[in-house]
């Protein structure tokens, strides 16, 4: 074989390669379903520790002034911003009890029983 093609058949694997990890590297951050599962499943039990209190067992509004989270906007930033840093002095903060992952648990669980 000639230098030429040796330096060609080189290139040639490693673009593959590199292709190769590029797209390993995407899939891995995608969540699967059982991930995504596994998160509302302990957004549920996060929930009915630390939130049904306010918001009720299945997310109604109660009558109060908490919001049904059925039809909370769907917007994540705007909704752990809320949960770490409350609301309008009605709904406290969170970020000191509830970690990151908590509250992103809590996410998959209210955004995966939303309202139409």
């Amino acid at each position: 074989m000639t230098e030429r093609a040796t330096l060609l058949t080189a290139a040639i694997l490693a673009a593959v390669a590199t292709t190769s990890i590029v797209q390993i590297a995407a899939a891995a951050q995608q969540p699967s379903a059982i991930d995504l599962q596994g998160q509302v499943d302990q957004g549920k039990v996060i929930y009915a520790k630390n939130c049904s209190h306010c918001h009720g067992p299945n997310m109604v509004n109660s009558g109060t002034i908490t919001p049904d989270l059925r039809t909370f906007p769907d917007d994540k930033t705007r909704f752990v911003t809320t949960v770490k840093q409350g609301k309008n002095g009605r709904m406290p903060p969170w970020a000191d009890i509830l970690s990151d992952q908590e509250i992103a648990d809590v996410w998959a669980f209210v955004s995966s029983r939303r309202s139409p």
